[in-house]
Parts: structure tokens; C-alpha cells; sequence
């Protein structure tokens, strides 16, 4: 077993590093203050105050504090109405398998931002390679806020090389939990047999704040 707290120390990182059987793709260094992020605030461009709110969560800049959670991929992904189920307030850390990394669209959270650069990075996860149907499928997100921190470090959370390390590969993913509200009718859990559900739950690792790879892949 490893600490969750993220190392606040590392002045030197580099994107794959030896931890125990998995690799890690980031260690966070110094973290800096990123309330305005290129002219666009923690609500974003939204005017209602519910999704402001949610965007807030979305565009957290710095890692959840004590042990992540009790959250795995399969509670995730459990059947039944799971507005209630998890805490947003808290970090969690899941593992499963890659089945697609692509940009986010023209979001509120990001100011509706064209350049891929201040769009989020959209990770499926799948319990099985196999398994990947989209009533398996469980969102987590790079936001521009954490690339570049990372950036920062030199290591390249671009979705391109994000698509390129993970793809179809095993991961462990850590970052906050946040249940996205204006997905929940796209969600097999909170609309079973709706006719545009294309993710298991509206519940998300986003931000994430780590990745690792499994080894021997």
C-alpha cells in the first residue's frame, strides 16, 4: 500500500517513474494559484448558479487532502439511482482500463475554449478490455487547470500523448469526485434505457490529479 497524498516536495519530476509495479505518469510539484486561468474563473462562463457551482468543482487546482475514499470502478458502476451515492467533497482513486481518450467539447467550465489546450481530456475507464459497452463506461477528465501544473513540471498531459500512453492500457486514476448534473440524462444509472446513454453514471474522477500505468503491458 502507498500514501494518496501527493508529494508537494518534487522539484524534479519526469512523466514515467518507477512506483513499486506501476508507472507513474505525474508527480505534483509546487502547485500555483489558478482561479484565473487564461481569463477564465472557477465558474467558467455559465450563468446558472447550479452549474457555476459544478464548474467550481471541476476547475479544483490542488489535490484532495487524506486518504482517497472507499470508491472503486465496480461501486461505480453499481445499477440504481446514484445521485446520492459518493461525496464530492472527497478524492477518490480507481482502477480499470482505458477504452478512449478524447477531447472534451466547447464546455461552460472552460469557457467554451476551441483550442485543445484549455479543453479538457476525456478518459473512458472499463472494468475489462472486454467489457466496454457504454453502460461500463466511466468518465474521468484532464482539465486544462492540471496540465498545466504538470506542464510546469515537464510532463505533457496533452491529449494526444495522454492518448497515446493509456490507450487500451490499465490504470489507476486518483483525483476529486464530482457527480456531473448535466450528464445524468446520458447516464445508464440515473436514465436506465434512455435513448442518448452513451456512460454508466454521471459520476466522474474529474479533476483527475494522477495517473499511473500497470506494468507489463
Amino acid at each position: 500500500m502507498y500514501s494518496y497524498r501527493v508529494s508537494m516536495r518534487a522539484s524534479s519530476c519526469h512523466s514515467r517513474l518507477a512506483l513499486g509495479p506501476w508507472l507513474l505518469l505525474a508527480a505534483v510539484g509546487r502547485l500555483f494559484a489558478q482561479d484565473d486561468f487564461h481569463g477564465c474563473g472557477m465558474a467558467g462562463s455559465a450563468k446558472p448558479a447550479g452549474i457555476q457551482a459544478v464548474n467550481r468543482l471541476k476547475n479544483r487546482y490542488t489535490p484532495p487532502d487524506g486518504p482517497p475514499a472507499d470508491v472503486t470502478l465496480q461501486a461505480m458502476l453499481m445499477p440504481g439511482d446514484d445521485t446520492n451515492r459518493f461525496d464530492e467533497t472527497k478524492g477518490a482513486e480507481v482502477i480499470g482500463w482505458v477504452y478512449d481518450v478524447k477531447p472534451g467539447g466547447n464546455e461552460t467550465c472552460n469557457c467554451r475554449a476551441a483550442d485543445l489546450e484549455y479543453r479538457d481530456t476525456h478518459i473512458e475507464l472499463v472494468p475489462s478490455p472486454t467489457l466496454n459497452d457504454p453502460t461500463h463506461r466511466v468518465i474521468v477528465e484532464v482539465t486544462p487547470r492540471w496540465r498545466a501544473i504538470m506542464a510546469s513540471q515537464g510532463i505533457d498531459w496533452s491529449t494526444a500523448t495522454l492518448r497515446k500512453q493509456l490507450w487500451h492500457k490499465k490504470v489507476r486514476i486518483r483525483g476529486w469526485l464530482l457527480f456531473d448534473v448535466e450528464h445524468a440524462n446520458s447516464a445508464n444509472q440515473t436514465n436506465p434505457g434512455g435513448t442518448n446513454v452513451w456512460r454508466a453514471t454521471a459520476w466522474e474522477i474529474h479533476p483527475i490529479t494522477r495517473i499511473d500505468v500497470a506494468p507489463s503491458q
